[in-house]
């Protein structure tokens, strides 16, 4: 058996060589991958009838509505004057853009910042005015070369000459530096200078209708015709190239040309896509709407220097990847429906879907032809295929009803127990298989012809096995989709399960659901959306492997694994794949852009890859299969030298949007008003192959350090200040190959009052300020001088004030202190007059008693007539008004105005009240009253109450307090 293996592996790459000889091959089998740009995307006309490359890697269309530019990220549209339809596009070695429409011709230059058409049709000499299409554009050297079905113009230093035949022209073609026209009726003619020869022929044959014509081998060419096929020309004559190829081109019409990787060549036809074939002329490929095209009419090819070949069709643009590791195989149909499990055999391949096993001849035999797929169901298969699986050289089929051996395109039935999901050895036993069905196990053994054939089902344990291993131990483990996980230990006869354990949250695990089993380089690993988890048997716990999942990154939470050989696995994390390399110890890695076009496509929880060899595998996915040649990728990768990033659009986001200008990585800086500092910058990685593009950005004068990988495309910078600024920004695919750094320099303008004028004027102010200071300060200084004299004089005058002030104080104290005392002295003589005249009074009063009391000689009293001249003696001196006139005349010196006032205020008063109240004033005591006015005490008290009421002294007041107050 095992020489009988290696012969069958043998015969296997063998059978493979001839299509995935080398990294530079195109594939036979499958198609590449195509992405298509339908005119949802692009915004513009359907048909698309000329492709161009500029030198920084921009697309350019000629489209039914006008100028298409693509630079991987955006799509933008320019009109020619009149709306014509693009015809032609052409880009020169500098950069420049030319088009030809109907009736016009020109070019496409920067202009104010913007991408502006220059027409050149008032150039052409008046006899040779244009009024037709222009087909072709070429560009030579310093000559650009324009062609239409009446003329060929020849624009070179700002001047254009005309070349005519005698008939129309149908199509002008380059092939080196030669270029080829057809005159109609006349065959092919070459234009040398302004001159067209024709081409030398000896032979009968004549081609008509010539719409390719390419480098062939030994300096021929390769002529391609509308209805007549493909022939080659030697120089001498025109042989047909009679092969498949040109059955193919007559049939379905060949529209154009072009050459790929100088050993293949491409055309597109009108009715059924576009075919690439080998330099004899056998086909490669063959590409039309069921195997990834939007439309059949292919109106123009360009085959660009990463090997893309883009196809302008009726309707969209398609880029096909030349030298993808994923070739593709697409049920368009619906023939066979879902792919669960796909497998190559004995010259078929087969692929299990969701209505039963279809089979198809794989390329045996066919050489280097193109391999087509013609699938059939095979009888008695219809029905849910879940697994197809080879073991020793025996191809197993697990089936909703049962396991069947598949031999050609027969079905054996081996077991009946329904739902085979898995099957493979026991590794304490390779004698026998086990398999995991819809309700439990079943083991299956060799007969004597050394075919597997079904033994029994495992008794004990009937619970949906979709993942089954065994450990080193021997023992089974079992995932169930929503109880966990089972280990199962079997009898020596390995007829029943003698012991089962179950494992969930209790013993470790995230949970009971979607827990799976899988071999890792001889270790059991359990997948989880948490990560993957290692049982340790002493501890009987499941812990996290850290290690791994730290390695695995995303793909830690795979739900799947599939061994790929040689320390190589695919890893499943729902719906996206990843090839994880573990060649060297303690290094991981992973390979998922690669495979990015695939997510999502494969059935979810049945994902297959089947290993063809080594470098290829066969990939199942929902409407038919995938190969992946990893050699194609490898290579690949080596040579990737990415293009500088572009930046595509400078637009002012201040309020409105307006675009500043489309050319951001030009030489000339770009200057902004402060008004509009609040710019967006686009910038795009012309790279058009399936990749994961991230861009890192930072701008110089604003940014402290490059900003984090992301796969935003543009950037929105608020509120800049002024100064210069270098906005840098690059490219990084796949995680790995990073590109130059690309720098676009722009100014922010100062605002008004920052500007150079408004410094200058600021500056000229400052002076007028200065000098104005200057005077006002001047000013300043002499009244200050003048405020400094007249304050010191002012101080001087107020201190000598002060000082004549103080002098004058003490005058007047000094006046006031002696007043005081004069008044003093005659409140003193006034109070001596007053006692003098009290003691007068008295004396006269004693006197005027004793008199009385005097007897004559004769002890008599004295006579009455004698006592009454004394009597009057005395009266006359007690009231003697001398004696008041000076008292009053002494009480107005001490208190000036005191009579006045109170004559003033009570006019009513007699001068006995005015006595009283002078004596009261003094305060006398009512005795000394009595005295001075020659009343008694009773008369005195009389005259107080009778003297209160004419004052109306209030009753709480003192008379004595009210008269001094006064």
């Amino acid at each position: 058996m095992k020489h009988s293996g290696l012969k069958y592996l043998l015969f296997y790459l063998a059978l493979l060589l001839p299509f995935f000889a080398t990294a530079d091959n195109i594939q036979r089998i499958g198609v590449p991958y195509v992405q298509n740009y339908p005119k949802s995307v692009y915004l513009s006309g359907n048909q698309n009838w000329s492709i161009a490359k500029d030198k920084y890697g921009i697309m350019y269309f000629g489209n039914a509505q006008g100028l298409l530019s693509f630079d991987g990220k955006y799509w933008q549209q320019y009109k020619l004057p009149n709306r014509q339809i693009v015809r032609s596009v052409a880009t020169a070695a500098d950069g420049t853009i030319y088009t030809g429409g109907f009736g016009e011709f020109g070019y496409w230059s920067d202009k104010n910042k913007h991408l502006s058409y220059t027409s050149l049709t008032n150039l052409i000499p008046h006899p040779h005015r244009l009024k037709d299409e222009i087909w072709k554009i070429y560009t030579f050297g310093k000559k650009v070369i324009f062609q239409s079905f009446s003329a060929i113009y020849i624009y070179e230093n700002k001047k254009i000459s005309v070349v005519t035949a005698q008939q129309s022209l149908l199509f002008l073609h380059q092939v080196g530096q030669r270029f080829y026209v057809e005159v109609n009726g006349n065959g092919l003619f070459e234009l040398t200078g302004n001159k067209l020869i024709p081409l030398k022929n000896n032979g009968l044959v004549l081609p008509k209708g010539v719409l390719s014509i390419l480098p062939y081998q030994n300096g021929s060419l390769l002529i391609g015709t509308s209805k007549d096929g493909l022939f080659v020309y030697n120089g001498e004559n025109f042989n047909p190239l009679n092969t498949p190829a040109n059955t193919f081109l007559k049939t379905y019409q060949l529209n154009n040309g072009t050459r790929i990787q100088d050993r293949y060549y491409a055309y597109g036809t009108i009715l059924n896509g576009l075919i690439i074939i080998d330099e004899t002329g056998n086909i490669v490929q063959r590409i039309n709407k069921s195997s990834g095209l939007q439309n059949n009419t292919v109106l123009s090819l360009y085959a660009d220097q990463d090997q893309n070949l883009w196809a302008g069709l009726d309707n969209g643009i398609d880029r096909i990847e030349l030298n993808s590791p994923l070739y593709f195989y697409f049920d368009k149909t619906g023939q066979f429906g879902t792919v669960y499990s796909s497998l190559i055999y004995k010259n078929n391949i087969y692929l299990g879907t969701n209505q039963g096993l279809f089979y198809s001849t794989w390329a045996s035999g066919r050489g280097n032809l193109f391999n087509t797929f013609d699938f059939k169901l095979i009888p008695n298969s219809q029905g849910q295929v879940w697994d197809l699986t080879l073991i020793d050289d025996q191809l197993f089929c697990g089936h909703n009803d049962g396991t069947f051996k598949v031999t050609g395109n027969k079905l054996e039935n081996i077991s009946t127990v329904k739902g085979g999901w898995t099957i493979k050895k026991l590794h304490s036993n390779p004698n026998f298989l086990i398999q995991g069905t819809y309700n439990g196990l079943v083991l299956f053994k060799k007969d004597g012809a050394g075919q597997w054939v079904f033994w029994h089902k495992i008794e004990n344990f009937g619970e949906p096995s979709r993942y089954v291993e065994q450990d080193t131990r021997g023992d089974i483990w079992v995932s169930h989709a929503y109880k966990g996980l089972y280990k199962l230990s079997l009898s020596p006869d390995l007829k029943k399960v003698t012991t089962i354990k179950t494992y969930d949250e209790r013993n470790g695990l995230p949970g009971d659901y979607n827990i799976n089993i899988f071999t890792l380089e001889n270790r059991l690993v359990f997948s989880s959306d948490e990560g993957f988890f290692i049982y340790d048997e002493i501890s009987n716990r499941f812990t996290k492997y850290t290690t791994l999942n730290k390695e695995l990154g995303s793909f830690a939470g795979a739900n799947k694994i599939i061994d790929a050989g040689s320390k190589k696995y695919w890893f499943i994390n729902h719906g996206k794949m990843g090839l994880v390399h573990l060649l060297e110890p303690g290094k991981v890695q992973v390979d998922s852009s690669t495979f990015s076009i695939l997510d999502g496509r494969m059935v979810q929880y049945y994902e297959n890859i089947s290993k063809i060899s080594d470098k290829i595998y066969l990939m199942s996915v929902d409407d038919g299969f995938v190969i992946y040649n990893a050699t194609e990728n490898r290579n690949g990768k080596n040579h990737t030298i990415l293009p500088q990033v572009l930046i595509r659009k400078i637009e002012d986001i201040t309020d409105t949007y307006h675009t500043i200008s489309e050319f951001g990585d030009k030489d000339t800086e770009i200057e902004i008003p402060f008004s509009r500092n609040s710019i967006r910058i686009s910038f795009a990685l012309p790279w058009y192959r399936q990749s994961k593009i991230k861009f890192q950005y930072y701008l110089e004068g604003y940014s402290k350090q490059w900003s984090d990988w992301s796969a935003a495309s543009q950037k929105d910078f608020t509120n800049l200040g002024q100064g210069s600024y270098v906005f840098k920004v690059r490219a990084r695919i796949n995680e790995s190959t990073v590109s130059k750094v690309t720098e676009f320099r722009f100014t922010i303008h100062p605002p008004f009052y920052a500007s150079n004028w408004a410094v200058a004027v600021y500056l000229i102010l400052f002076i007028l300020l200065l000098f104005t200071f200057k005077r006002l300060y001047e000013r300043k200084l002499r009244k200050d001088q003048r405020a400094i004299s007249d304050k010191l004089q002012a101080e001087k005058e107020a201190f000598l004030k002060k000082e004549a002030e103080a002098t004058e104080k003490q005058i007047i104290k000094l006046q006031t202190e002696k007043l005081q005392a004069e008044l003093a002295g005659k409140n003193r003589e006034l109070a001596n007059s007053a006692m003098s005249l009290v003691y007068k009074n008295e004396l006269l009063q004693k006197l005027s008693q004793e008199i009385l009391k005097l007897k004559d000689e004769s002890g008599k009293p004295l006579a009455e007539d004698q006592l009454r001249k004394i009597q009057k003696v005395i009266d006359e001196g007690m009231n003697d008004e001398r004696d008041w006139n000076l008292f009053e005349s002494s009480f107005n010196e001490a208190h000036e105005s005191f009579f006045k006032k109170l004559k003033v205020n009570h006019p009513d008063l007699v001068p006995n009240d005015l006595k009283l109240c002078a004596y009261l004033r003094m305060n006398m005591s009512s005795k000394e009253m009595a005295s001075l006015l020659n009343i008694s005490l009773r008369g005195v008290e009389i005259r107080r109450y009778r003297l209160r009421k004419k004052l109306d002294v209030p009753h709480d007041k003192n008379l004595v307090e009210f008269l001094m107050e006064l």
